[in-house]
């Protein structure tokens, strides 16, 4: 028989067998070792970054949407009544409105209603002519910058006395000859701090 299955020598086989054994794993310790070393497990990940998950959006950090232009405070707004001229022809109407400014720091949305705004007219202590006697001033929104004077539309004062009793019928024409007239002007509470002069020739 050969001396592989049959070990020869002056002791034991089962010394032999064991001192093979032995030879055996260090023989496959050693192929391990190299199998390792060749193939480096996880190498093939090596150098590789590792997905990053798609961005969501940060509820808690998205910035909400910006406000628009807030109500007018009436402390920062000043309002001046406007004539389209300080002097005016026998016959000539005189163009009537009112200029908004805010002097805040902020811009600001005024809104005016139906018949909030109110022209008057008067000649010394006689009151002559109120825009609410007769005319609705339709409502109307705008948008104020600080610092930016606005005028509103212009209505023509027909040269006459107003009273809520003869909206529907003639009404007689004021004085005229040089007569100084004042403008003021009201929307809602607020009030025109000064008014203007003209005259009516």
């Amino acid at each position: 028989m050969s001396s592989v299955r049959n070990p020869v020598g002056p002791q034991p086989p089962s010394v032999y067998w064991r001192r093979r054994a032995i030879v055996l794993l260090g023989l496959v310790a050693v192929v391990v070792i190299v199998v390792l070393i060749i193939v480096r497990p996880g190498s093939e990940n090596a150098g590789q970054e590792t997905p990053r998950p798609a961005d969501t959006p940060d509820t808690e950090q998205t910035e909400a949407p910006a406000a628009g232009p807030r109500d007018c405070d009436p402390a920062v707004l000043d309002i001046q009544p406007v004539t389209d001229s300080d002097s005016y022809a026998s016959g000539q109407q005189p163009q009537i409105s009112v200029q908004l400014t805010n002097n805040g720091s902020a811009a600001c949305t005024l809104t005016v209603g139906e018949d909030q705004l109110v022209f008057a007219i008067v000649s010394g202590e006689d009151p002559i002519w109120t825009s609410s006697d007769c005319l609705t001033t339709p409502a109307f929104e705008i948008e104020l910058q600080p610092g930016q004077p606005v005028p509103n539309t212009p209505i023509a004062w027909d040269r006459t006395r107003s009273s809520t009793d003869t909206c529907g019928t003639s009404r007689p024409e004021v004085v005229a000859g040089g007569a100084t007239y004042r403008l003021s002007v009201q929307i809602g509470t607020l009030e025109s701090s000064s008014d203007t002069p003209f005259l009516l020739n």
